[in-house]
């Protein structure tokens, strides 16, 4: 299943050669694969990704794949505690939060945030299996060069039009629904659908959908890239794998127009399916990289994501920059 992976150890091995068996049937024999109504296997269902496993693995665990259960449970008590909102102290900041002194301001407090209370179950110290080491490749030095600029530009720009805003910030793109998708603060959650010849996935964050054509190469990609790129998927045994392309801008920062993604679903039983992704953008990254995390079902149905910085947010900050371009006086980013 994991085509670049080297030197895993024999716990994530064998996640790998489970994610490559039989998916179970939720009934009757259960050595039967699940199969939609046309015989496709079934990887269709309600799921959270959220997991404090970092994407990359810290500098701390340098050399170690997976943690023993007892740091597992030191890890994960000391991440709960160091990201709680709830804990922050306003008058000297911490954790992407600027002292009140300089301006900071918290934004929500605990309650809102969902991103999971524990590692993945193999207590893997990263989500990346490859490279070995855990961490993203290097980057180039022309998208370093690059990145620099364009945060240059942003701060420069920032306050001219809602066209110099975000994605999210414009509500087009949430942060972890992708593609890729990736675990992060909250709405870690998906919703799968197959019907014959489609597969469409609908994130939570920001209501992102892909409607992913199945092995139909009659069906004519559109000329022109967008957001969440071009998708086309088939079936590999057991695991749907989704190839896409033509991304309009990439998905992140840390992404290009140039990326390729290609995604695997593989159900390994009634309540799990599991996720990978390897992405290769050479414009950004000296080689392409491999996360691996677990789909787990959960109960639904998602809420709707009403994403208000693109309405009363976004429309109070540009005019607040123009009272203040009024007065003469500096906007700061």
């Amino acid at each position: 299943m994991l085509k670049h992976a080297v030197g895993l150890s024999g716990a994530v091995a064998l996640a790998l050669t489970l994610t490559s068996s039989p998916a179970l049937a939720q009934s009757g024999d259960r050595t039967m694969p699940m199969r939609t109504p046309d015989g496709q296997p079934d990887v269709s269902g309600i799921f959270t990704f959220r997991t404090l496993t970092p994407m990359e693995r810290p500098r701390e665990f340098e050399g170690q794949e997976q943690l023993s259960l007892e740091d597992a449970a030191s890890f994960e008590a000391a991440e709960r505690t160091r990201r709680n909102r709830d804990l922050f102290d306003p008058e000297k900041g911490a954790l992407f939060y600027a002292p009140r002194s300089e301006g900071g301001v918290l934004s929500y407090n605990e309650f809102w945030y969902e991103r999971g209370v524990e590692l993945t179950s193999d207590k893997r110290t990263s989500l990346i299996v490859d490279p070995p080491d855990g961490r993203r490749p290097p980057r180039t030095e022309a998208s370093r060069i690059g990145a620099r600029e364009r945060a240059a530009d942003r701060r420069a720009h920032m306050y001219d039009s809602y066209e110099n805003r975000s994605s999210a910030d414009r509500c087009l793109m949430g942060f972890n629904a992708g593609p890729p998708m990736v675990s992060a603060t909250y709405n870690n959650n998906v919703m799968i659908f197959q019907a014959p010849g489609y597969v469409a996935i609908l994130n939570e964050m920001v209501h992102n959908a892909r409607i992913v054509p199945i092995d139909d190469d009659a069906t004519e990609k559109p000329p022109f890239a967008q957001y969440s790129g071009v998708s086309r998927g088939h079936w590999e045994g057991e695991t749907l794998v989704i190839e896409t392309a033509q991304f309009q801008g990439g998905s992140s920062g840390l992404t290009s127009n140039n990326m390729s993604l290609v995604e695997r679903l593989t159900r390994i039983d009634p309540d799990t399916v599991a996720y990978e992704f390897t992405v290769t953008d050479p414009t950004v990254f000296t080689a392409p990289y491999t996360v691996m995390m677990p789909f787990r079902r959960t109960d639904g149905p998602l809420f709707e994501y009403a994403c208000h910085e693109g309405n009363i947010g976004l429309a109070g900050i540009l005019g607040g920059a123009r009272v203040l371009e009024m007065q003469g006086r500096e906007l700061r980013p």
